[in-house]
C-alpha cells in the first residue's frame, strides 16, 4: 500500500545526508523510515543495506539486500551487494553463486565487461569452476581480448585434465591454439595432452611466453628436447587447411584409409586403393577418382566414400559425388567435410535451399567439435536452429548468395579463426536484432568485409577509441549504405561522444528507415533506446505510440501514453497533459488494464483537476479510485483533506473512519496515530478527531497523552455548550486517575455529574 511520498523524499534525503557524512546509524534510521512508508521500493532497501554494511550489520545488510532483489529482480546491485556481503562473511561459495547471477543479470543487460568482472570474482573465489570459466574464455574471445582468452581455455585445459576428461582438455587447448597458433605454452600444453604428460595451471604472465616446465618441453621416455615434434605440431594444428572441412576430412581419409589397408583389410582392394591414394596425394585428381571407384565395390570404407565424393565435386561432377558424400555425412571425424562438399555440390547444381543446409550443418559441426562445455554447444545448437529457420523464408536469389558467403568463409588458411568470428557475430546479431538482422548481415553487398567492419567497430568502442570506430563506420557505409546496424553503430558514437542531437537524428531517421521496411519490432526497439536519451522528445514518444498501435500492444501503448502525459506536464503543458491522461483512462477502461494502473492514472488526473481548482471532479476521481481499489491510502487521506478545506467536518470524519479502519485490518497501529496526530494540529478545533486520538493513546497505555487529548475536547465541548458531552469527557479523564484528579472532580459536580 503506498505510503506518504513526501515523507518518503524527506527521509530519503535525510538519509543520503547521514551518509555522505558517515553518520551511518542515522542513515540507517532515515532509510528504515523511508522504507516504511514504501514498503516495496527497492532504491530505499538498497540504501538501507549499504548503511548496514558500513556499519558490519551482515546479517541485516544481507537480509534487507535480498529483500531488494525480490523487489527488483533484473536490477543488479542488490545481488551484487549481496555477494559482497556474503564474501565479507567468509561465505565463499555462496558468494561465487550470486556472483554467477549476477553475471547472469548483466548479460541479460547486455553489458558483458561487468559480467565478465564477476565472472572473475566467483573464480577467485572458488577455483576450478569449469563451466564459469568457459564463459569467461568465450567472452574475452568475444571482445578480441586473446590473451586473457588463452588463459581462460589452459585453465579450463588443467581443470578437465584434473577429473580426467582427456578429450575436452584437448578441445579447450585447441580454442586456445586457434587463437594463436604459434603461441609456444598452447602448444606445448597441447603436446603433453597428446603424450599423456602432466600440464601446469597457467599464469597471468605465461600466456605470452614460452613454458619452462620439463614436462612441457622433453620428451616423456628420453629426456630430449622435443623440437621436431613440436615443429611438426604446429604445421598439424596450428594451420587449417585451404580446402576448409572438405580437406581436412580427405586428408583425415587418407589416414584412415592407410591404417585401415596397413592392418591387413580388404586385401583383394589394397593395390587399387593405394594407387588411388598414391594419385590423390599427387593431386591427378582423375587418375584417384578412377583408382577409388575401381577398388570401391570390394572397399566400402566410409573413407574411400568421402574421397570419392570430395573429387568428384572438385572436379565438377557434382551430381555424381551425392550418392558417395551422402554415405559419410553420420560419421563422427568425416562428417563435416561431407557436409561441406555436400554444400559446394547443391550448389554448383542451383539447389540452393539443400546447399545451405548442408553449409551451415557443416558450420555447426565444426563449431561443435571445439566446444568445451555443455553450455556452450547447447547455445550453438540453437544459433544454427535460429538460422537454418530464418533461411526458410528466403528466396533462392538471397540463398545464393548466402551460400557464396558460406563458401567463402569455409576456404583459406584462417577459415577456422572466420567461422568462430562469424558464428560469434551472427549470435549477438540474432540477440541484437532479432533474424532479420542476422539475415541483412549475411545477404548484404561485400558481406564479409562488412562482417570484419562491424567487428572492428564494436572493438573501437569497447576500447572507446571513438575516432577510429567513427571513421571505420564511415568506410563500411561507403561499401554497404543500406545496411541500418551501421547507421545504429554511427548514432552510439555520438551519443558517447556527447552529441546527442544528432545521435537523436540519426536514431530517428534509421527508426523510420526500419518502418518503411516493415520491421515494426526493430523500429520500436530504437524509438524506445532514443527515448532513454531524450524522455522529453514528444514527437518521439508520439512515434513509438503510433507504431505500438499498429501492433496493436495495448498494454504498452498504455504506458507510453502515461508516459507522455508525464512528459507534457514537465514541460508545463497542464492542459495537454490533462488530456493525455484522460485518453489513458479511457484505454485502460477498454482493454482491462491491470488496477494499479488504472488507479496512478485516476491519481494524476485528481492532481491536475485540484491544480485547476475544480475541487469537485477531483473529489470524484479520488471515489472511482476507492471503489476499485478500496485500501488506496492516499485516495482516502485526499478526501479527508478536501472535505476539511470544504469546512464539511462531518463528512471529513466519515472518510477519516474509513482510512483508519484500512490502517487497523492491517494492523498499523503507527499509522493511525501518526495521521491522527497530523489531523489534530491542522485542525486543532475538531472534536472527533480529539477524541479518536485520545482512544487511541489510551489503547497504546499512553495515559498522560490521552488525559492532555480529552482535557482539550472537554474545553472545546464546552465552549460549545455541550455540557452533557463534557462531563462524559471528565468523567474519562478521573477514571485515567491524574495528579490533579481532584480538580476534574470539582469540575464535573459543577455540571451536575
Amino acid at each position: 500500500m503506498p505510503g506518504n511520498r513526501e515523507a518518503y523524499e524527506n527521509a530519503m534525503n535525510a538519509g543520503h545526508n547521514a551518509a555522505w557524512d558517515l553518520e551511518w546509524m542515522a542513515a540507517v534510521a532515515a532509510y528504515g523510515r523511508a522504507v516504511q512508508e514504501f514498503p516495496e521500493d527497492p532504491e530505499a532497501h538498497i540504501h538501507l543495506g549499504l548503511a548496514l554494511l558500513e556499519l558490519g550489520r551482515l546479517e541485516d545488510a544481507l537480509k534487507v539486500y535480498n529483500r531488494a532483489h525480490h523487489l527488483a529482480p533484473n536490477d543488479p546491485i542488490p545481488l551484487e551487494k549481496s555477494a559482497d556481503v556474503l564474501e565479507r562473511m567468509g561465505r565463499l561459495r555462496e558468494a561465487a553463486t550470486q556472483y554467477i547471477n549476477v553475471s547472469e543479470v548483466y548479460l541479460g543487460q547486455r553489458d558483458l565487461d561487468k559480467a565478465i568482472g564477476n565472472w572473475e570474482r566467483a573464480t577467485r573465489l572458488t577455483p576450478g569452476l569449469i563451466p564459469i570459466h568457459a564463459k569467461l574464455a568465450q567472452a574475452y574471445e568475444r571482445i578480441g581480448d586473446k590473451k586473457k582468452a588463452i588463459r581462460e581455455y589452459l585453465t579450463l585445459a588443467f581443470n578437465f585434465k584434473r577429473v580426467n576428461d582427456l578429450e575436452k582438455a584437448i578441445r579447450a587447448t585447441q580454442r586456445a591454439l586457434r587463437l594463436d597458433k604459434n603461441n609456444p605454452q598452447v602448444l606445448n600444453t597441447l603436446r603433453a595432452l597428446e603424450t599423456g604428460g602432466d600440464i601446469l595451471p597457467p599464469t597471468d604472465e605465461a600466456t605470452g611466453v614460452p613454458a619452462r616446465s620439463a614436462s612441457f618441453d622433453r620428451d616423456a621416455k628420453t629426456g630430449k628436447r622435443a623440437t621436431q615434434s613440436r615443429t611438426s605440431l604446429k604445421i598439424e594444428t596450428g594451420e587449417s587447411d585451404p580446402l576448409g572441412p572438405m580437406g581436412e576430412s580427405m586428408t583425415h581419409a587418407l589416414n584412415l584409409l592407410a591404417t585401415y589397408i596397413m592392418e591387413g583389410n580388404a586385401l583383394d582392394a589394397a593395390s587399387d586403393a593405394l594407387a588411388a591414394m598414391e594419385a590423390h596425394r599427387q593431386g591427378d585428381f582423375d587418375r584417384a577418382i578412377q583408382a577409388y571407384q575401381k577398388a570401391e565395390p570390394r572397399l566400402r570404407h566410409p573413407a574411400l566414400k568421402m574421397n570419392i565424393g570430395a573429387l568428384l565435386m572438385l572436379r565438377d561432377r557434382s551430381a555424381e559425388a551425392t550418392k558417395p558424400l551422402m554415405e559419410v555425412v553420420g560419421h563422427p571425424q568425416l562428417g563435416a567435410g561431407a557436409l561441406h562438399a555436400l554444400g559446394q555440390a547443391a550448389f554448383k547444381t542451383g539447389r540452393q535451399r539443400e546447399a545451405c543446409r548442408f553449409l551451415i550443418q557443416s558450420l555447426q559441426t565444426v563449431d561443435t567439435n571445439l566446444t568445451v562445455d555443455a553450455d556452450e554447444a547447447a547455445e550453438l545448437t540453437g544459433t544454427y536452429r535460429e538460422l537454418l529457420n530464418a533461411l526458410n523464408s528466403v528466396n533462392d536469389e538471397v540463398l545464393a548468395n548466402i551460400n557464396r558467403r558460406f563458401i567463402e568463409l569455409l576456404q583459406g588458411k584462417d577459415w577456422k579463426q572466420r567461422v568462430a568470428d562469424t558464428r560469434r557475430q551472427l549470435s549477438e546479431t540474432m540477440e541484437e536484432q532479432g533474424v532479420k538482422g542476422v539475415l541483412d548481415i549475411l545477404a548484404a553487398e561485400r558481406g564479409d568485409k562488412l562482417s570484419e567492419a562491424v567487428g572492428a567497430i564494436d572493438r573501437y568502442l569497447r576500447r572507446g577509441q571513438l575516432t577510429l570506430a567513427m571513421d571505420e563506420a564511415h568506410r563500411a557505409v561507403e561499401f554497404s549504405p543500406s545496411y541500418l546496424p551501421i547507421h545504429t553503430r554511427m548514432a552510439e558514437i555520438m551519443v558517447r561522444e556527447g552529441r546527442m542531437r544528432p545521435a537523436i537524428q540519426k536514431y530517428n531517421v534509421v527508426a523510420k528507415a526500419y518502418l518503411a521496411r516493415g520491421e515494426n519490432d526493430r523500429a520500436a526497439a530504437i524509438l524506445t533506446e532514443v527515448l532513454q536519451m531524450a524522455p522529453l522528445d514528444v514527437s518521439i514518444r508520439e512515434s513509438l505510440i503510433d507504431l505500438l498501435e499498429t501492433e496493436e500492444k495495448w498494454s504498452e501503448v498504455l504506458d507510453q501514453t502515461v508516459d507522455l502525459a508525464d512528459t507534457h506536464h514537465q514541460l508545463g503543458n497542464v492542459d495537454m497533459s490533462r488530456e493525455t491522461f484522460q485518453a489513458a483512462e479511457r484505454l485502460s477502461n477498454r482493454i482491462g488494464a491491470p488496477v494499479e494502473k488504472t488507479v496512478r492514472i485516476k491519481h494524476r488526473l485528481a492532481d491536475l483537476e485540484q491544480a485547476r481548482l475544480d475541487l469537485r471532479r477531483a473529489q470524484k476521481m479520488y471515489e472511482e479510485i476507492i471503489t476499485i481499489s478500496p485500501d488506496d491510502e492516499r485516495a482516502h487521506r485526499m478526501l479527508v483533506d478536501m472535505n476539511y478545506r470544504q469546512g464539511n467536518q462531518i463528512e471529513a470524519i466519515r472518510r477519516l473512519d474509513k482510512l483508519l479502519s484500512v490502517y487497523a485490518r492491517n494492523k498499523q497501529i503507527n499509522r493511525i496515530t501518526q495521521l491522527l496526530e497530523e489531523l489534530v494540529v491542522l485542525y486543532p478545533n475538531d472534536m472527533g478527531l480529539r477524541s479518536r486520538l485520545a482512544q487511541i493513546y489510551k489503547q497504546l497505555g499512553r495515559t498522560h497523552d490521552a488525559i492532555v487529548q480529552l482535557d482539550a475536547l472537554g474545553e472545546l465541548q464546552l465552549e460549545a455548550g455541550l455540557h452533557k458531552e463534557a462531563a462524559n469527557t471528565i468523567r474519562q479523564i478521573v477514571q485515567l486517575n491524574p495528579e490533579n484528579v481532584e480538580d476534574y472532580r470539582k469540575l464535573l459536580g459543577q455540571l451536575g455529574g
